[in-house]
């Protein structure tokens, strides 16, 4: 019975913006517009962190790697959606979803797991900064990024094996402009689903102990850098901080207030808006937010478009 409910789902219809075609088209270009400016963004910090050789530190390898994370987040939702409005279409495959959805928890988990990482880089260079580089060489760097993305797949495979094993016979409507966890949970007339639980416990707790991680890193850094007797050495030390503080905290309060909101609560427009943080808006403010006020980043740039003059 219920391979059979499984196979009848061929496609799911995305959740369209506004029924007036006009608005509809508005909010392609728009999302094209967002699309362009943050693919750029992190394709500029990616290029400058590899080609610049003064920064080849541990804090640039990991925004670099961010950088790449975002690239690859934003195009698993962004294009197809901008497709979708582009075309008066509403449309994904059956097997379109299972990758999108995959994709999704895969560079969800990857960046929370990377934010975790550079909190603990930035707890050693401010706290422990005579031993810096003896803790952050470039083996345990790529090994911490590695466990990152690793993380990230692991839970991709688990979290898309769970969900797409339940039957789907309610609706093929989701109610979200990409193919996300809690959309699909709620199309599923299974009422039980011990395979989900179990792998949304397992991201719960792992989740919190990302949130303690950071937390214990972040407290010592702040008490640190209030100890920091010049007051130009103190904003330099926050300017590095207080980004990705901020990024974590807006990545981390969307991921759960969607991720641990009741399945059965009906749909409401919280939602899509909910999602649009973590998909979106976290992965085009990151390089804003990470290269507005690095001054290496900027010193890198202008002797990236020196050199582009003089060539």
């Amino acid at each position: 019975q219920n391979m059979t409910n499984f196979s009848m789902v061929t496609g799911f219809l995305l959740m369209e913006f506004s029924n007036i075609w006009e608005l509809q088209v508005l909010y392609g270009i728009l999302l094209l517009l967002i699309y362009l400016v943050a693919l750029m963004g992190n394709l500029l910090i990616f290029t400058l962190i590899s080609l610049d050789e003064h920064l080849h530190s541990p804090m640039y390898f990991f925004l670099k790697n961010l950088s790449f994370l975002d690239l690859c987040f934003l195009s698993t939702t962004l294009p197809k959606s901008i497709t979708n409005s582009l075309s008066h279409s509403r449309s994904i495959s059956f097997t379109g979803c299972v990758l999108q959805f995959f994709l999704v928890i895969f560079f969800a988990a990857s960046e929370l797991f990377l934010l975790t990482m550079m909190s603990y880089d930035r707890y050693v260079a401010i706290c422990q900064p005579l031993h810096y580089e003896v803790i952050m060489i470039r083996e345990t760097c790529v090994k911490m990024a590695t466990v990152s993305w690793l993380g990230g797949g692991l839970f991709g495979t688990l979290y898309s094996a769970t969900i797409f094993m339940l039957p789907f016979c309610r609706s093929n409507e989701i109610h979200q402009f990409f193919c996300d966890f809690p959309s699909l949970l709620r199309l599923s007339c299974s009422d039980i689903h011990i395979g989900v639980d179990v792998s949304l416990a397992i991201g719960v707790a792992l989740g919190i102990l990302c949130f303690i991680s950071i937390a214990v890193s972040y407290g010592p850094i702040f008490s640190t850098v209030r100890k920091i007797p010049t007051k130009e050495s103190r904003s330099k030390a926050f300017s590095t901080c207080l980004p990705h503080l901020i990024v974590l905290i807006v990545f981390f309060t969307t991921v759960v207030i969607v991720y641990l909101k009741p399945p059965q609560e009906s749909d409401s427009v919280l939602d899509p808006l909910l999602s649009i943080f973590y998909t979106v808006v976290t992965p085009t403010l990151n390089p804003i937010i990470y290269s507005l006020r690095n001054k290496d980043i900027k010193i890198s740039l202008r002797k990236l478009i020196a050199w582009k003059h003089l060539s």
